[in-house]
C-alpha cells in the first residue's frame, strides 16, 4: 500500500478528513489538482457547531481574533441566534481561504503527504484495494494503491461520477453571481435585500473587500467553461438596484445556481464520499463548507479504526446513516430559503407569515438551530438520557489533582472519552479493555441545575464529540456501547 487512505481534494472536508485520519495515526496521501490554493473564498465564516469541531481540537486559536456574531437570517429573514443558550456564536468574517491555510498548516505538522498538482485520472475497486492512477505535475501518470479512496473533490467530483454514485435531484433554474470587489462603498445588505428585479446581498470584508451577491431574476443557468466578466455583474446589478459599481476593482469574480442533489448512498466499497462531492444546493446560510467539514470529522474516526483493524466494518456503514439524514436536512432547509428568498411577489404572503412565526421563541429557536447544525441528533442505543446522540457541551471539570479543563479541551487528540464524574471504580474497570482507544479520565463539575448535565455521572463520548453512552442509565450497556463505536476490547 502507498497509503491507507487516499482522499481526492485540498479544501476544507479533504483537509479536515486528512487531520483526523493523521490523528489516529493513519497513512494518508491527500491529492490536489491545482498547483496552489486560489485564495479565493466562496465559503464566508463558519457556524457555531463548527466553531464547536475546531474548538474540540485546539483549532481556534489559529485564526486569530474571530468576529463573532449571533445575528442571522432563514432565507432573508432576521432570526437571532442568541436563542441558543450556551453555543458559541457564527464565525462571521473569515474567508474559506483562511480557514484553508489554516487546516493546511495543521495537516502539515501532523505528517500528511499533500501533493498538489496531482490530478487523479481513474481508479478501479479491487476488492481488498483501490488502484488509483495520478496525472502527475510533470505529465506522466503513477499508479498507487491505497485501502480506501475518499472523494472530496467538490460537487463536479471526479470520483463520484467515475464510481457511478447515484445522483438525483433539481437541476438548476437560475443563475446567480459572487464577486469580491475592491473600492465600492455600499451600505450593508448582510441577509439580503429582495427588489422586484431580483436580490441582492452586501458584506464588508477585511482589507477595503466588500462581497457582492447578486440574482437577477428571470436570469436562466449558464454553463460556463470560464468565469463571468465584472461587466456582467455591473449591467445585472444597475438592472436590479440602479447603483452604479462599474468603478470597483474586482477581486474575483464567480457564477453558482441552485442546484439540488445528493448521493443515495456516502460509500460504495472502499470508495467513500464526503462534502459537496456527496451533496450540492444553494448556498444559503453559509451552511455547505460547514455541512463539508462535519462530514469529514465523523468520517476520520471511523475509517481510521477500520483501516486500522480496530473495529469492523460496520462502524463504517454508520457513516453514511448518520450524515445521509443531515444532508438530506440541509437540502431541505436550502431549498426552502431558496423560495423565500429568491422568488417574487407571490412569495410575500409566505414571508410575511413565516416572519411572524419567527417572533416566538421556540420557534427562532429551531430554525436557528437547523441552519446552525446544532439540532444534530445521531440514532443510538443505551437508554433516554437527553445527552444521548447529541454533541457533548463544554462542562468545567476538576481533577482529582485540583486542576481544572473543558470537556472539550479532553478530545483534542482525536480519541474517545469517558467521563467518570462519579469517581466509580466499577465503571472503570468495564472500561479498561477499551483505554489504548478511549481515555478514561475523572473528574468533578458543577453543571448548572436543570441542564442535561444536572445528575450526571458518567458520559462516553466518541472522537467527534458526540455522547453515545450516559448514566444514569444501566452500566450493563457500557461495554456493548463501548464495542459498537470503538470495536472488541483488546
Amino acid at each position: 500500500m502507498d497509503a491507507a487512505v487516499i482522499v481526492v481534494g485540498a479544501g476544507p472536508a479533504g483537509l479536515m478528513l486528512a487531520g483526523e485520519l493523521r490523528l489516529a495515526g493513519v497513512d494518508v496521501i491527500v491529492l490536489e489538482r491545482l498547483p496552489e490554493r486560489t485564495g479565493e473564498s466562496r465559503g464566508l465564516g463558519f457556524t457555531a457547531r463548527t466553531m464547536e469541531i475546531f474548538d474540540q481540537r485546539g483549532l481556534l486559536p489559529r485564526f486569530g481574533d474571530i468576529e463573532t456574531s449571533n445575528v442571522g437570517h432563514f432565507g432573508g429573514l432576521p432570526v437571532d441566534f442568541a436563542v441558543l443558550e450556551g453555543a458559541h456564536q457564527a464565525a462571521k468574517t473569515i474567508p474559506q481561504s483562511q480557514t484553508e491555510a489554516v487546516l493546511e498548516a495543521w495537516v502539515g505538522e501532523l505528517g500528511t503527504d499533500l501533493r498538489r498538482g496531482h490530478e487523479l485520472v481513474s481508479f478501479v475497486d479491487k476488492g481488498d484495494a483501490v488502484e488509483v492512477t495520478v496525472r502527475t505535475p510533470g505529465g506522466d501518470t503513477q499508479t498507487l494503491r491505497t485501502g480506501y479512496l475518499v472523494g472530496c473533490d467538490g460537487g463536479r467530483s471526479t470520483v463520484r461520477k467515475a464510481a457511478g454514485f447515484d445522483f438525483p435531484g433539481t437541476a438548476s433554474t437560475l443563475e446567480m453571481f459572487l464577486a469580491d470587489v475592491k473600492g465600492l462603498d455600499l451600505d450593508p445588505r448582510m441577509i439580503g435585500e429582495t427588489f422586484d428585479g431580483g436580490m441582492v446581498m452586501v458584506g464588508p470584508l477585511p482589507g477595503g473587500i466588500t462581497r457582492l451577491i447578486l440574482c437577477e431574476r428571470g436570469t436562466p443557468p449558464q454553463r460556463r467553461t470560464s468565469a463571468p466578466s465584472y461587466e456582467e455583474i455591473v449591467a445585472g446589478w444597475k438592472r436590479v438596484t440602479g447603483q452604479d459599481i462599474s468603478h470597483g476593482e474586482p477581486v474575483w469574480v464567480s457564477s453558482f445556481g441552485d442546484a439540488t442533489r445528493q448521493v443515495t448512498e456516502y460509500r460504495r466499497g472502499r470508495v467513500v464520499l464526503a462534502g459537496d462531492a456527496a451533496h450540492i444546493h444553494l448556498p444559503a446560510g453559509g451552511q455547505g463548507m460547514n455541512t463539508s467539514i462535519q462530514d469529514a470529522v465523523n468520517l476520520g474516526w471511523k475509517l481510521a479504526a477500520v483501516v486500522q483493524g480496530r473495529a469492523p466494518e460496520a462502524l463504517l456503514d454508520t457513516y453514511h446513516e448518520e450524515r445521509h439524514a443531515v444532508g438530506r436536512r440541509l437540502l431541505m432547509n436550502t431549498r426552502a430559503q431558496g423560495l423565500l428568498f429568491l422568488s417574487g411577489a407571490e412569495i410575500q404572503p409566505l414571508r410575511d407569515v413565516l416572519n411572524e412565526l419567527i417572533g416566538y421563541e421556540d420557534v427562532s429557536r429551531h430554525l436557528a438551530a437547523m441552519v446552525s447544525g446544532l439540532e444534530i441528533r445521531y440514532e443510538t442505543s443505551g437508554g433516554t438520557h437527553p445527552l444521548l446522540g447529541r454533541r457533548m457541551p463544554d462542562l468545567e471539570l476538576t481533577r482529582p489533582d485540583g486542576r481544572t479543563t473543558g470537556s472539550t479541551a479532553l478530545l483534542h487528540s482525536g480519541r474517545g472519552v469517558l467521563l467518570d464524574l462519579a469517581d466509580n471504580p466499577v465503571l472503570r474497570g468495564r472500561a479498561a479493555g477499551w483505554s489504548d482507544r478511549v481515555d478514561i479520565v475523572t473528574a468533578t463539575a458543577d453543571p448548572a441545575e436543570g441542564s442535561d448535565l444536572a445528575g450526571t455521572t458518567a458520559v462516553l463520548v466518541r472522537p467527534d464529540g458526540y455522547v453515545a453512552w450516559a448514566a444514569p442509565g444501566s452500566h450493563d450497556d457500557l461495554p456493548m456501547s463501548l464495542e459498537r463505536w470503538f470495536g472488541p476490547a483488546r
